[in-house]
């Protein structure tokens, strides 16, 4: 927007967020910046020495004073416990891949934090800002509110268009991206530039909630151990011993410490405890290319797939990342009234096949440039529609208030 704005910005210590900020000042936005304090993890106090958030609110007292920016800090541990952690945990003990940072922002970033907004100042701010990298565009429409459409970015490796395709249309239209035209070497630049504080502070990395706390440790402090078999896939032969069906995931290799590799995670069966594992991972009879998901998010009533040619074809991503593949969505409608609303299934045919579908990911859609929604993963079937599937429980029932 050209005018002059009131922003709430979500300032985490990392430099992204940080250099959001300092471009909204320079470009003469009135700004109070605001620091989610998420983290639960006491319990695993000895893997360091001080809390894991003390070092990044640093940071962004520091980098709001150099630039008299106000700071607010937000405790929100319970809403992150509740919405997102309890979550994750349920899902992975029902032998699915869940992904923590896709709740994060649709749940709490976006979520509990507008509430806490909306409770404490009301209409105050115009737009919520954050670091991520992803683009907004808004296209006036003559007889509603303006529609606001979620685009890819320069960077195809940083962008994250894949972690806000759950976020509601109400949500996407009070954010915007300061970053959302610039790769992350020229953020770097920038932040040199101005001499930010955390100038020089390396990426996050991993899942959202963890930190410094390894997944494995984190899976056992929340599930515990539960040995069961390790099965080869093509001929049911006992193995070896896992203690958990949970701390694999499909398409993982190491830590099966078995002779005559390398081994591949192929599937998990959470009914026998069993984990199925295979040589031959990459051989023709075991790649997939088709999956069921559901049910839907559409960021707008207007971004469904377009099936005008004119359009551009369908594509798909299936991680974080900058692949993507092309592919045919055939929808079902759940109503059976035409509508194919957030309700609805489908089946997704990509035009390359994928080792590593799990089910609990998203598939998150892509028509020219513009990021359309996403889906859960609920089944893979191997080409040709073998009977390989993953037998997993049902997706964990999470709150999803926001």
């Amino acid at each position: 927007p050209g005018s002059r704005l009131n922003v709430a910005v979500l300032l985490s210590g990392g430099v992204d967020s940080s250099l959001a900020l300092r471009l909204l000042r320079a470009a003469g936005h009135t700004c109070h910046a605001f620091y989610l304090q998420i983290w639960f993890q006491e319990d695993f106090r000895n893997f360091w020495g001080a809390c894991p958030w003390e070092e990044d609110l640093q940071y962004a007292r520091q980098v709001c004073e150099s630039l008299g920016v106000p700071l607010e800090v937000v405790p929100l541990t319970t809403e992150y416990w509740d919405r997102v952690v309890s979550g994750s945990v349920e899902e992975i003990r029902a032998g699915r891949t869940p992904n923590p940072d896709m709740w994060c922002n649709s749940r709490v970033k976006f979520g509990a934090f507008y509430d806490y907004l909306d409770r404490t100042y009301g209409a105050a701010f115009d737009r919520v800002a954050s670091g991520h990298y992803a683009r907004v565009e808004r296209v006036p429409r003559r007889s509603s509110p303006a529609e606001v459409r979620l685009l890819l970015t320069p960077d195809a490796v940083k962008d994250q268009t894949y972690f806000l395709a759950n976020l509601s249309p109400r949500q996407l239209s009070r954010v915007m991206f300061p970053l959302g035209c610039l790769t992350k070497s020229q953020v770097r630049k920038l932040a040199a530039a101005a001499d930010l504080a955390n100038k020089n502070r390396k990426d996050s990395q991993g899942i959202c909630f963890l930190g410094k706390v390894k997944f494995h440790e984190f899976v056992r402090e929340h599930l515990g151990e539960w040995p069961g078999p390790i099965l080869e896939a093509e001929t049911g032969q006992p193995l070896g011993l896992h203690q958990g069906y949970w701390f694999y995931t499909v398409g993982q290799r190491g830590g099966i410490k078995l002779p005559g590799g390398p081994w591949y995670v192929v599937a998990k069966d959470t009914l026998r405890n069993a984990v199925l594992v295979s040589r031959q991972y990459y051989d023709a009879d075991k790649q997939r290319n088709t999956f069921t998901c559901g049910p839907f998010n559409w960021l707008d009533a207007a971004t469904r797939p377009d099936p005008d040619p004119r359009a551009g074809p369908l594509f798909v991503k299936v991680r974080h990342g900058p692949s993507m593949y092309c592919c045919e969505l055939r929808l079902h409608d759940a109503r059976g009234d035409g509508s194919y609303g957030n309700d609805s299934y489908g089946t997704v045919v990509l035009a390359q096949n994928d080792q590593g579908l799990a089910a609990g990911q998203y598939a998150v859609f892509y028509q020219d440039g513009r990021c359309l929604g996403c889906a859960v993963i609920q089944e893979t079937v191997d080409v040709g529609g073998a009977g390989r599937r993953e037998k997993t429980g049902a997706p964990a029932a999470v709150s999803s208030k926001a």
